[in-house]
């Protein structure tokens, strides 16, 4: 146990630089042409596959031990860990990758805010600080979506502001960061009595049915993609999904869930990087100038 514990602040690192490619890969897939639902669902499905050996090969006595409760809450973490997907990457056709993975990124501050009630954890006043600061650096990313510069800050009428793309993507990538709440919340309650490996692979795949279930339903299909297509989809189950979210997983065993969650801070800054170098996105002075108020806003609403 203390020899994990050493581990979590190097695990955490490694986790922040796995889910800061996702973003990237996500961009790649979709300019092959694969709807955000394809994308979503072939991410859970690859990162079921790819654990499956494991799982059944040196685990299987476990997952058979599962309780009921056990299997109900891994199965409502699953529906929540495909909303936080379908949101999220569908907010990526909308709008910048800095303002989508800042907005999906206030996932720290709402399990801050649930703590209290759903993990008796008390929140302090600093914390309820730093939700205003948080919005306030929302509403900035939102304007600077939606206005621009010119002798002047010149904004869209709010009715139109409301229906341009980046607003809904932001809002999408908001829901998604809900989603992540509840996934991050259910995973504190549980790791504490489960192995890492049944967990995920229960929530893994619960996940992936509900995205292949909406993906049918749209209409859409997961096959006639390029060699290009699958293999950026096969990357971003390997490396944000079996290594990032697999060693957030693994950290919540040892860290209350608010801690966990707080480590995501660094992976807005680490997708804007990989961003501009390899997508050539510059953020606008708004956005940046937002997202630091959300990222400060997140680290206090944080604090113990």
């Amino acid at each position: 146990m203390e020899k994990s514990r050493r581990l979590i602040p190097v695990a955490l690192i490694v986790a922040v630089a796995a889910v800061s490619t996702s973003s990237i890969f996500i961009r790649y897939a979709q300019s092959g042409g694969a709807p955000s639902l394809v994308i979503a669902a072939l991410r859970l499905t690859f990162a079921t596959l790819i654990l499956a050996p494991v799982a059944f090969a040196r685990h299987w006595d476990e997952i058979r031990r599962f309780t009921r409760t056990e299997i109900l809450l891994g199965i409502v973490s699953g529906v929540f860990l495909a909303a936080h997907f379908a949101a999220w990457i569908t907010s990526l056709e909308y709008t910048s990758v800095a303002s989508s993975v800042v907005f999906v990124g206030t996932g720290p501050l709402w399990v801050a805010l649930l703590s209290p009630l759903l993990l008796k954890e008390r929140v302090s006043r600093v914390a309820m600080i730093g939700l205003g600061v948080a919005v306030v650096g929302g509403i900035i990313i939102g304007l600077g979506d939606a206005c621009v510069w010119n002798r002047g800050l010149i904004c869209s009428p709010l009715s139109e502001a409301l229906k341009e793309r980046a607003m809904w993507g932001n809002f999408l990538a908001l829901v998604g960061a809900w989603a992540v709440t509840g996934y991050l919340v259910i995973g504190r309650k549980l790791r504490g009595g489960t192995a890492l490996v049944p967990y995920i692979f229960l929530v893994y795949g619960v996940s992936a049915v509900v995205l292949l279930l909406l993906m049918a339903l749209s209409g859409a299909s997961p096959f006639g993609y390029g060699a290009k297509t699958y293999l950026w989809v096969f990357l971003l189950a390997a490396i944000p999904q079996v290594i990032g979210h697999s060693v957030y997983n693994w950290a919540l065993k040892y860290l209350a869930a608010t801690l966990v969650a707080v480590s995501v801070l660094g992976e807005p800054i680490g997708s804007a990087i990989l961003a501009f170098f390899l997508l050539h996105e510059t953020p606008s002075p708004m956005t940046l100038f937002g997202g630091l108020l959300i990222l400060l806003g997140i680290y206090f609403a944080s604090k113990k």
